[in-house]
């Protein structure tokens, strides 16, 4: 079951992100990104926040439309992407899709990032999806589907991540450690039509980039 999570960061090219929607089960938009539902034309099963960004006119349209609205209060232990991550898992979600989670703040798009360790932990397959990135995180092994233009980076978190092995990647590794601060994963390419990435011990960042 795939949920996707729409958020209030930056989405440029709706009709590009919109192939994420169409591979969607359950869609939960976290707080301001009800604007970003209305500009799909997509109705998500819920909203869910604070709603101190949201628009008061884009939740009206959406509630009035079938969409379920959960508000928390402003004084929470959580971001609204986190509460809409953990309803996602809740409501039985193995795929969970994050688009709008990288912007302007800082803060809010590493926080975003770091919860596909919180999806790694309970067993679900994580990602956030931009118009020019898909970021995973694995601790273990994953395949890839080449991309005409996209690059591959690795970048290890938590730690060095050991025993990483490529194939299908111009640039291969074998059985090599990466640590953390290194460039040394950043931009590999596709020599395949698909490239494998195994790690041993460690965390790795896996990220399909393109211009």
């Amino acid at each position: 079951m795939t949920g996707v999570i729409v958020c209030g960061g930056k989405i440029e090219d709706y009709s590009y992100m919109k192939k994420y929607i169409r591979s969607a089960d359950l869609i939960i938009s976290a707080d301001s990104g009800a604007r970003h539902c209305i500009r799909f034309h997509v109705v998500p099963d819920m909203l869910i926040g604070d709603f101190d960004s949201a628009g008061g006119e884009d939740l009206s349209e959406l509630a009035s439309a079938g969409a379920e609205v959960v508000r928390f209060p402003s004084e929470k232990d959580m971001t609204d992407s986190e509460l809409a991550v953990e309803e996602a898992s809740r409501r039985g979600c193995t795929r969970i899709i994050l688009l709008g989670a990288l912007g302007t703040r800082l803060d809010h798009s590493i926080s975003n990032i770091f919860l596909l360790k919180k999806l790694l932990d309970k067993d679900i397959e994580g990602m956030l999806a931009d118009e020019h990135n898909e970021a995973r995180l694995i601790n273990s092994g994953i395949e890839l589907a080449r991309e005409e233009g996209a690059f591959i980076t690795l970048l290890p978190v938590n730690g060095a991540a050991k025993g990483v092995t490529t194939e299908g990647l111009y640039y291969p590794l074998k059985n090599a450690t990466l640590e953390t601060g290194s460039s040394w994963g950043v931009s590999n390419q596709f020599s395949e039509d698909t490239a494998r990435v195994t790690v041993k011990e460690g965390y790795l960042l896996v990220i399909k980039a393109r211009d």
